[in-house]
């Protein structure tokens, strides 16, 4: 079972805490769907970018740890330019119960600072990176600018309200537009289709 004072408090934490740069709000009511967002570390192609996590907490939480996926697209050689998928040994087998979900969200914040490109989720942009850094740093600069800013965060709350109005749970709502990429059309197809 999950330790719902210990998320409640770890929240506390992250909300307290306004110079950090990452922020964590709840999906719906449920303490094991959350919504993380990073802001772009300076003097990076990901400056003044404000980037969306979905993080998914197991049951055995903080025993085993989140998992976390890039909602907004992000050009990185550790984080799949497909899904959103990130490669953190963190959030793998370097896991410990003594880390935190604000640890995990400033790790991701630190991993844009330093890309490893000897370890990629995506070998396209690691190749980049490692070949051509300057067509890497002008394309994750697009992608932050066209991907990432907090209208767009916004947005996606805004579609869910109104998914959430059509008669379907937020929870589910959020989940089928995580599912469809932000298309609410597609993830109203999807909800539809679970019905």
């Amino acid at each position: 079972m999950v330790d719902l004072g210990r998320i409640q408090k770890e929240l506390k934490e992250i909300d307290r805490d306004r110079t950090s740069g990452v922020t964590v709000q709840l999906t719906g009511s449920n303490l094991q769907r959350l919504t993380g967002f990073v802001e772009g570390p300076r003097d990076t192609a990901y400056e003044g970018g404000y980037f969306v996590v979905d993080i998914q907490l197991d049951d055995q939480y903080p025993f085993v740890p989140p998992k976390m996926r890039f909602r907004s697209k992000v050009w990185h050689p550790n984080v799949s330019s497909a899904n959103g998928a990130i490669c953190l040994d963190i959030l793998k087998d370097q896991w410990s119960p003594a880390l935190t979900l604000k640890t995990a969200l400033l790790s991701l914040q630190a991993l844009l600072s330093s890309p490893q490109p000897d370890d990629p989720q995506d070998a396209v942009v690691a190749r980049q990176y490692l070949t051509d850094n300057a067509t890497f740093q002008r394309t994750a600069r697009m992608w932050t600018e066209n991907f990432a800013h907090r209208s767009q965060a916004a947005t996606e709350d805004e579609k869910v309200l109104r998914l959430a109005d059509m008669g379907f749970t937020k929870e589910a709502a959020s989940v089928a537009l995580q599912s469809a990429h932000g298309d609410e059309n597609a993830a109203l197809e999807l909800l539809l289709t679970a019905v």
